[in-house]
C-alpha cells in the first residue's frame, strides 16, 4: 500500500495542476482508504488574489451532492416505515397536481418525468438580476409543474431537481420537521458531524469559503459570490460541509452505518441514464446516486454538484486492488464537472500506486 506520504505527493502534484488548467483558485480534498483518511487537504488558495492558502476544513457549499443525503434520509424513514418508497407523490403531498405515477423513487432516480428549472430563461435572468432573493419553493413548482411531465412516469429518464424539492417536502412532512432538523436527525448527528448543516439564509453562509463565478457579472471576471448567492436557489437544499465530513458520510453510508443491506441494495439499483460522459462510461443513476454501471470492480458510485462559484463532487469506489476508496474534491470556482475531474483523477491516482 502506499505511504500516506507519497499519496500526498502525487495528488497535490496532479490537483495543482487541474486546477491551473481551470483558472480555479483552490480545492479542498479528501481521500479515504478503507475508511481511513491518507488525504485531507486544502491546496491553492481561497482567494481570487492567492493570497490565503485554504485551508484542509474548508467550509463549501455541497450542491447536488447534497441529493445523496436527500435520498439517504427517505430512504431512513422508509425503513422505519414512515414513508413508502414506491407510494404515488400524491398520496404523500396532498395538493399538489402530481400525476399518481410519479412515485417517490421514481423522483429519487429521476424516472418520474417531472419538469425542471435549469433551462427557464426565467431563471436564469431573474437569479442574475438579483441573486440575493430566490424564487420562494412554491414559486418554483408554481413555474414548473404547469409545464407537465416530460415522459410518462416510468417511460424515461430526466434530471430534475424540482424532483428532489418534492422529496424534500415529503420528508418534511414525514417527519414535521424542517429539512435543517430532519438531516441532522437523520444523518449529521448519529454521525458526530460538526461542520455539516442545511443553509436556509445567509446568515449561515458567512463563513462559506469564497466561491468564484463569472456567471453573476457582465466583466467576465471572476467574482466571489458566496454572499451574494441566496441558498434558496437551491430549490432542494444547499448544504455545506467540509471535505472529511463529506467523505465520512459517504463511507458511513457504504459500511451500513445508515441504512441495511437491502435498501442500500436498492438505493444501488441503477437505471440506465441516455447521455455520455466523460469519466463515467457506462452512466446510471439509483436511488440519488450517479452510478458507474460496467465497473468491473464494483460499483463506483456518488455524485457530482455544481453551481454559482463551486464544483463539488463525492465518489466511492468499491474496491480498488481489493480497498475501498472514498474521493472528495470541493473546488471553490464553478465549472462543469470539475469537483468530478479532479476526484475522478485523484482516485485514478491511488489506484495507480495499488497496482
Amino acid at each position: 500500500m502506499p505511504t500516506d506520504a507519497s499519496v500526498e505527493q502525487d495528488v497535490s502534484a496532479l490537483v495543482v495542476a487541474l486546477l491551473d488548467a481551470a483558472d480555479a483558485p483552490g480545492a479542498a480534498v479528501c481521500l479515504l482508504v478503507d475508511g481511513r483518511p491518507v488525504l485531507v487537504k486544502g491546496i491553492g488558495f481561497a482567494d481570487r488574489a492567492r493570497t490565503r492558502p485554504l485551508p484542509a476544513d474548508a467550509p463549501f457549499a455541497l450542491y447536488s451532492v447534497a441529493k445523496i443525503l436527500l435520498a439517504v434520509a427517505a430512504l431512513r424513514l422508509v425503513e422505519g416505515g414512515r414513508l413508502g418508497l414506491d407510494a404515488p407523490l400524491p398520496s404523500l403531498l396532498p395538493g399538489l397536481p402530481l400525476d399518481p405515477g410519479v412515485t417517490l423513487r421514481r423522483a429519487l432516480n429521476h424516472t418520474g418525468g417531472l419538469p425542471d428549472y435549469g433551462g427557464l430563461a426565467a431563471y436564469h435572468a431573474d437569479l442574475r438580476a438579483d441573486p440575493g432573493t430566490p424564487w420562494t419553493p412554491e414559486g418554483f413548482l408554481a413555474r414548473t409543474l404547469p409545464l407537465g411531465l416530460r415522459f410518462a412516469p416510468g417511460e424515461g429518464w430526466a434530471y430534475s431537481n424540482i424532483g428532489y424539492l418534492l422529496v424534500r417536502r415529503v420528508i418534511e412532512r414525514a417527519t414535521g420537521q424542517p429539512l435543517r432538523d430532519a438531516l441532522a436527525t437523520l444523518i449529521f448527528r448519529p454521525l458526530g458531524l460538526r461542520r455539516t448543516a442545511l443553509a436556509d439564509g445567509f446568515a449561515d453562509v458567512q463563513d462559506l469559503t469564497p466561491g468564484h463565478s463569472v456567471d453573476l457579472d457582465d466583466d467576465g471576471a471572476l467574482h466571489d459570490v458566496a454572499r451574494r448567492y441566496h441558498p434558496g436557489w437551491v430549490s432542494h437544499g444547499l448544504v455545506v460541509s467540509t471535505a472529511l465530513e463529506t467523505a465520512q458520510i459517504l463511507e458511513a453510508l457504504f459500511a451500513g452505518q445508515l441504512l441495511g443491506p437491502s435498501t442500500l441494495a436498492q438505493m444501488l439499483d441503477a437505471v440506465p441514464v441516455p447521455v455520455d460522459h466523460p469519466l463515467i462510461a457506462h452512466p446510471g443513476y439509483g436511488l440519488g446516486l450517479m452510478i458507474e454501471r460496467g465497473s468491473p470492480s464494483g460499483p463506483v458510485a456518488g455524485h457530482g454538484g455544481g453551481g454559482p462559484g463551486y464544483s463539488t463532487a463525492a465518489f466511492h469506489f468499491s474496491d480498488v486492488a481489493g480497498h475501498r476508496l472514498t474521493s472528495v474534491a470541493l473546488v471553490n470556482r464553478d465549472g462543469h464537472d470539475l469537483g468530478m475531474g479532479i476526484a475522478f483523477a485523484m482516485a485514478r491516482t491511488v489506484a495507480d500506486r495499488f497496482a
